[in-house]
């Protein structure tokens, strides 16, 4: 199982919120490039990236960041975050960019997932932001009424090789991840997940590496301290 440090982008700088909300916003770093670089030093196989700017609807200057930390580092770079168009996923996919991550488009136009994924195979990844089981979009402002696990299964049939799943009650709050509702993610599609949201501690590592998810994002708990992450890289191995 992958370990995957998180950085989220907002104003230029790496910062965290609780639970989504812009209110409450913690700064970690002023330069997310060297972030990005301490993670790999550390260990990590590969970062994930989130254009917060962009999945809040706003103008965003993040994407020359985005550029010079894929530039910056040897190890993959996935990116999600106000990706709402084919023309914008291609312009993210020229960075260097790994693998771009659909969210609220994902849901809204299923078709501009399948045309990704016929196009861009691999490199595109469904992200699935759920509270109480269903799905969350436009920076987790607005909840649909689409189960988290239906959708699922739309996007797999869509063609996509992976599925980000985040718990927004859990995001931020250091209580550990849903295993429950992870787990019959997981179990209903064929596809890669990797689990996100409220991970904390080697017990939390272990147990998603028990229920078979492919990687685990990490945020808040590796810049508290609270993780450290060559021992997370070492229970996911």
């Amino acid at each position: 199982m992958l370990i995957l440090p998180a950085i989220d982008l907002r104003n230029g700088k790496c910062v965290n919120l609780v639970q989504g909300r812009a209110a409450e916003e913690t700064i970690f770093s002023d330069e997310p490039v060297e972030m990005a670089e301490q993670w790999q030093q550390g260990g990590a196989e590969y970062l994930h990236l989130v254009d917060l700017d962009g999945a809040f609807g706003e103008v965003s200057d993040n994407l020359h960041i985005v550029k010079e930390i894929v530039e910056t580092l040897q190890i993959p770079v996935q990116l999600g975050g106000g990706i709402r168009t084919m023309e914008r996923l291609e312009g993210i996919l020229a960075l260097g960019v790994a693998r771009a991550i659909l969210g609220t488009a994902a849901l809204k136009n299923p078709p501009l997932v399948e045309a990704a994924c016929k196009k861009y195979g691999s490199r595109i990844a469904v992200g699935i932001d759920a509270k109480d089981g269903m799905v969350a979009t436009e920076g987790w402002l607005d909840v649909s009424e689409k189960s988290a696990l239906a959708f699922a299964k739309e996007m797999e049939d869509c063609g996509v090789q992976t599925i980000i799943y985040t718990d927004i009650k859990r995001d931020g709050m250091l209580q550990g991840p849903n295993l429950e509702i992870t787990e019959a993610t997981a179990a209903a599609v064929t596809v890669n997940v990797i689990a996100s949201g409220g991970i904390t501690s080697i017990q939390n590592v272990e147990a998603l590496k028990g229920i078979g998810v492919h990687g685990a994002i990490v945020g808040r708990a590796l810049y508290t301290g609270a993780l450290d992450l060559k021992a997370a890289i070492a229970a996911a191995r």
